[in-house]
C-alpha cells in the first residue's frame, strides 16, 4: 500500500488518472466510476492504508450492522401546568427490532452480496462542475453489501416495529425544547443491545400566564379611579392568590415583582419571578351623575375643562405671524 501510493503520487499520468476517477481508474487505466477526486480519493487510500497495520479502522462486517440507530426521538406536547409543576405521562411509540427471519439483514435467508450500486466501496461519487464529492450509497447504506433477494418477512426493511408504552416522569420547569432521556427503552440491534429514548418536550401556552424561562408575567387589569388612589388588590399567581399593594397614582404598564414566585428550575437552580403587569381600565362611557363627579374632581384639583384664554389668544397671534411672513 505504502508502495502504491508513492507510485501514484510520484507518477504524473497516474496522479492525473487518479484525481479524476480515484483508486479504480488506476486499475482500469481510466475508466470506470466517476471518483471524488484529489483529497477524498488521497484520504480514502492513506486511510486504507493505515488501516491495514495493526486491523484498527476495518469495515465492520455488514451482516453486524444495524439497518437504523438504536437510539430513537420522538415528540411530546404537554400543558402548561404539566410543565410548571411536573407529571406523570404514559408515551406510546414504535420501536425498531431486527427481523428475526434475515437477522436484520434485510435479505432472504441472510444471504448478501456485493452492492453493484457502488462496488462494495459503501460510497457513491457525484460531481458537480468543477467539483465532485463522496456521500454513503443509498443502496447499501454504506455496508458495501446488498440483498439479492428481499426477506419477505419484513418486505427487505431488516427490522420490525413495535408497540411500545413506557411512563415518564417529567421534572417541574420542563420547557419547550428540553430533552428527557429515558434509558434503554430505544431501538434494539441484531445483537440484542438497545438504545435510549428521547423525549423533546412541546409546552402549550396558558391564557393567562407568559412565560419566559423561569419567569412567568401576567397582565393585571386595574380601574382607573384604583389606580388613582391606591390600595391593595388581590392577584392570581401560579400556585393560588397573592396580595399586591398598589401605590398611590400606580401608572399603567408599571410593573411589580413577585421574587421566587415564578416556575421551578429543571435543574433545581431556585425559581424564577412572578412580574405583574398594570393595565389601567378606563370607561367607554359616563352617564350624567358620573361626569358631573368627575368634572368635580377635576376642577378640585384645579384643572380647567377649556384650553385658558391666554393661552389660546398666544396660539392664535403665532399663526396669525405665521402666514404674514
Amino acid at each position: 500500500l505504502c508502495n502504491e501510493a508513492y507510485q501514484c503520487l510520484s507518477d504524473d499520468q497516474k496522479r492525473s488518472i487518479y484525481d479524476r476517477y480515484g483508486k479504480e481508474g488506476l486499475q482500469g487505466g481510466g475508466g470506470g466510476r466517476r471518483s471524488s477526486g484529489g483529497f477524498d480519493d488521497l484520504s480514502s487510500m492513506f486511510e486504507g492504508m493505515f488501516n491495514g497495520f495493526g486491523g484498527g479502522g476495518r469495515r465492520q462486517n455488514p451482516a453486524d450492522m444495524d439497518k437504523y440507530p438504536l437510539d430513537m426521538n420522538i415528540d411530546m406536547h404537554i400543558s402548561f401546568d404539566e410543565a410548571v409543576f411536573g407529571c406523570e405521562k404514559e408515551v406510546k411509540y414504535r420501536y425498531k427490532q431486527a427481523c428475526k427471519d434475515c437477522k436484520g439483514t434485510g435479505a432472504k435467508n441472510a444471504k448478501l452480496s456485493t452492492c453493484k450500486q457502488c462496488d462494495g466501496q459503501g460510497q457513491v461519487y457525484i460531481k458537480q462542475g468543477f467539483m465532485t464529492y463522496s456521500q454513503t450509497c443509498p443502496g447499501c447504506q454504506g455496508t458495501g453489501s446488498a440483498a439479492t433477494d428481499s426477506c419477505k418477512s419484513c418486505k427487505g426493511k431488516g427490522f420490525d416495529e413495535i408497540s411500545e408504552s413506557v411512563k415518564v416522569n417529567i421534572p417541574a420547569g420542563i420547557d419547550t425544547g428540553n430533552r428527557l432521556r429515558v434509558s434503554g427503552q430505544g431501538n434494539i440491534g441484531k445483537k440484542g443491545s438497545r438504545g435510549d429514548l428521547y423525549v423533546t418536550f412541546e409546552v402549550e401556552q396558558d391564557k393567562h400566564f407568559i412565560r419566559d424561562d423561569n419567569d412567568v408575567y401576567i397582565e393585571i387589569p386595574v380601574f382607573f379611579t384604583q389606580a388613582i388612589t391606591g390600595g391593595s388588590i388581590t392577584i392570581p399567581s401560579l400556585t393560588g392568590e397573592l396580595e399586591l399593594q398598589l401605590d398611590v397614582g400606580t401608572r399603567d404598564k408599571q410593573r411589580f415583582t413577585f421574587r421566587a414566585e415564578g416556575i421551578a428550575d429543571v435543574h433545581g437552580h431556585g425559581k424564577g419571578h412572578l412580574i405583574a403587569i398594570i393595565n389601567i381600565q378606563y370607561p367607554r362611557t359616563l352617564n350624567d351623575e358620573q361626569a358631573k363627579l368627575l368634572e368635580k374632581l377635576q376642577t378640585s384639583f384645579g384643572i380647567e375643562s377649556t384650553p385658558h384664554e391666554g393661552v389660546l389668544d398666544s396660539a392664535i397671534d403665532k399663526m396669525k405671524d405665521w402666514f404674514k411672513k
